[in-house]
Formats: C-alpha cells, sequence, structure tokens
C-alpha cells in the first residue's frame, strides 16, 4: 500500500521518537511504502528538500511561519498551506497513486489537499483527530462561537470531518463529543485510535537515577514529580502557579516544571520573584536529554484548564507511562484521562479548580506505593497505547 501522511509536526528523520513517526515505522516495517510531508517553516533558514530513507518519503516542504510568530503572520501561512501542499504533491508525487492518505490535527485546514488526493487517486482517508478546534479556542475564550472566525474554522473542520473516511479519536470521551456535535457524520466511522508509541524498556538503576538528579540540583531524598511539555494557554499557568505556591512549606516534594511556551514567562516570574525552595523551572531540553530527566523522577503531572468542555488527552502521558511512573492528572471534567488513570491503577485525579485538591493527591502520592503503580502503568502502555496496536486498529478501520 503507498500512504500519505500529512502534518504539520516537524521532524527530519524516521527514526526520531514521537507518536507520529513510531506509529509510521510500523507502517514500513509491514511493507507498505510511506510518503510523509512534514513542513520546515520560513524561520528555520532551509529550503525545501526530499528525503529517501528505504520505503519511506519525507518531503521537508518550506512553509510560512506558523508557530513563535504573529497573529498576522501565522494567518497568512496557515491559508498559504493547502495550495502549497496541494502543488507539492503535484510536483514529488505525481507517478505515486496513493491507496490512504491520513493526516492529524491540528490544523484543520487540509481538506482541499485530502479531497484532491481522493479524487485522483480514489485513495481512503484516514484522519487522527489530536485537537478538536476552533472549540478549544472557545473554551479557553479566544473567540465566541458569533465570531466570523470561528464561524470560518467551523466550516473548515465540518469539511474535514466529511471527507474522513475514518476518523480516529484519542480516547471515549472524544469518540461522544465528535458524534454528539458533529450529526451530520456517520457515527460508525468514529473509533477510538489512541496516541501511542513504540513499547521501550527506559528502566535506569538507582545509582543512574541519582547521578540525574545531582546534574540538575533535584533531592534525592524528596518525590519529585515532574511536568514536561507545552506552557501555554490550556495548562492553565496561573492555576499550576497557585499549585506550586501550596505545596512551598511540603518538605517531601519538589517539582520540576520542564517546557516551553507562550506562557512561559509567568512561571519564570514566580520562580525569579519568590525563589521556592522546592521547584525547578527549565525551559525545555532536547527530547533525549529530556527522557533521561523523565526516568529519574517520580511521579508524572498533566495540567488542563479547568474551562475545556472538549475532552483533550495529552500525549505526554506516554512518557510517564513508559518510564513507569504514576500519574496525577489535574484537569477539567469534559476529559476522561483521568478515568483512565484511576481505572488502571497507576495515578491520580483532581480537577484543575482548587490547589489543595491538588495538594491533597500529592499527599496521596507521596505515601503511595509508587513502583506497584508505576509497574500497572507500563502493563497499560503495552497493552493499550503500544504503536503496533495503533497500526491494527487503523488498518481495521
Amino acid at each position: 500500500m503507498n500512504l500519505l501522511f500529512l502534518t504539520l509536526f516537524d521532524f527530519k528523520t524516521m527514526d526520531e521518537k514521537n507518536i507520529y513517526t513510531d506509529l509510521l515505522r510500523v507502517f514500513v516495517k509491514e511493507g507498505h511504502n510511506v510518503v510523509v510531508i512534514s513542513p520546515t517553516e520560513r524561520r528555520h533558514g532551509e529550503e525545501t528538500k526530499l528525503v529517501q530513507e528505504g520505503n519511506a518519503k519525507i518531503l521537508k516542504l518550506k512553509i510560512g511561519n506558523i508557530q513563535k510568530t504573529n497573529i498576522i503572520e501565522k494567518g497568512i501561512s496557515t491559508v498559504l498551506l493547502e495550495p502549497q501542499m496541494k502543488a507539492a504533491i503535484k510536483k514529488y508525487f505525481s507517478d505515486i497513486k496513493f491507496d490512504m492518505v491520513m493526516y492529524s490535527t491540528p490544523p484543520i485546514t487540509f481538506a482541499s489537499v485530502i479531497k484532491f488526493v481522493k479524487k485522483r487517486d480514489g485513495a481512503k482517508t484516514y484522519l487522527l483527530l489530536k485537537d478538536i478546534f476552533p472549540q478549544n479556542a472557545v473554551d479557553l475564550g479566544m473567540f465566541s462561537k458569533q465570531s466570523p472566525i470561528y464561524k470560518f474554522f467551523r466550516i473548515k473542520e465540518k469539511s474535514l470531518y466529511k471527507l474522513s473516511d475514518s476518523i480516529g479519536c484519542m480516547s471515549q470521551a472524544n469518540v461522544d463529543f465528535v458524534v454528539k456535535h458533529n450529526s451530520y457524520i456517520d457515527a460508525k466511522k468514529v473509533h477510538i485510535s489512541p496516541n501511542s508509541v513504540e513499547f521501550l524498556d527506559k528502566n535506569i538503576d538507582v545509582e543512574t537515577k541519582e547521578n540525574i538528579r545531582k546534574k540538575y540540583g533535584v533531592p534525592t531524598d524528596k518525590k519529585v514529580f515532574i511536568y514536561g511539555g507545552n506552557l501555554g494557554r490550556p495548562q492553565d499557568i496561573p492555576f499550576i502557579i497557585e499549585c506550586l505556591k501550596a505545596n512551598e512549606n511540603k518538605d517531601d516534594r519538589f517539582f520540576v516544571i520542564c517546557g516551553m511556551g507562550t506562557e512561559y514567562s509567568k512561571l519564570k516570574a514566580y520562580v525569579d520573584n519568590e525563589n521556592p525552595k522546592n521547584v525547578l523551572l527549565i525551559n525545555g531540553l532536547p527530547p533525549e536529554e529530556y527522557e533521561i530527566f523523565v526516568a529519574s523522577a517520580d511521579v508524572g503531572l498533566i495540567f488542563l484548564d479547568r474551562r475545556f468542555t472538549i475532552p483533550n488527552f495529552p500525549s505526554r502521558i506516554l512518557s510517564y507511562m513508559q518510564n513507569e511512573m504514576p500519574v496525577i492528572a489535574c484537569t477539567d471534567k469534559a476529559t476522561d484521562i483521568g478515568k483512565v488513570i484511576v481505572d488502571g491503577g497507576f495515578g491520580w485525579w483532581c480537577e484543575s479548580a482548587r490547589a489543595d485538591d491538588f495538594t491533597n493527591v500529592c499527599d496521596a502520592a507521596c505515601a503511595a506505593d509508587l513502583k506497584k503503580m508505576g509497574e500497572n502503568a507500563k502493563r497499560c502502555l503495552a497493552e493499550n497505547y503500544s504503536a503496533r496496536r495503533s497500526y491494527e486498529i487503523i488498518m481495521e478501520a
């Protein structure tokens, strides 16, 4: 089978470790020919190039700046993305008949590209739904449902769903939300296709764990809670700061916040001004170094703004599970990530409304058998969130 995968995720080689390359490598191992369009933004200074890796081809398509830029440039670059991708397919892959085109959200603006390939090649279309936009922006107060922006992107969203022969959602709550709010689509084509990774053993011994902590100035005699990932509006940074303040006088725990994003400066101002003794803030790390760092921690943290009505399911949970770590999810009520964690016996959930509730679940974690819960996390990952399982789900669909 010839597979075309469209994404805004920027990766240079199929050997990278992320939810997309891990899945695509399974397709390659199964003998499929994989073509990926993974754009590179203009600010990186790289020209368009085609990379061949065995049965896989990666087109690094030069596009305008979409992330870390002003709203005008982002808007123009997003509008131009579809014609750029369509032109690239015509130029580089006119001799390939694609059997399936697979694509992930964000963005929701791939519709005309998908329609082109579907009509040209008779390809099956598969959506990996990782983001429900524009409703998530409405939840965070970025614009209202009456605004022209919402109406424009809602039309785009509906078009994408209609074009998709199958829609793979991250969890059951996602399936229920999509079906409930999009009655025009056939519910039979919507199913669970979770975030997944290649299953690897990432255990480290006690000595290595202590050495990593010492390297970063993290105590070796305290329970270490780590958050790694985006630090933006979806995480409700002011609430995270409230949670850290509520635990400033707790001597048995230490918090590591590692990430980048539009709200990072708020955390930095808190750390610089108040100098909490049990908080370490890191402005991102290379993926390989971050994974080693995660392995030295005890409990993984997930934060989501309590205003969300869409059921997010952050992929960072997979890194925690792979490192045999229990997880605390402090989120809205819409997501079912807390249910997955609690039912799986590898963590705790509380609503992201009161800092005292967060403190209480941290208290529970400090008193728990973390080793047993970590084993439960890894078993749940192997059974439900492996890239091999995701491949099987997609092929069955």
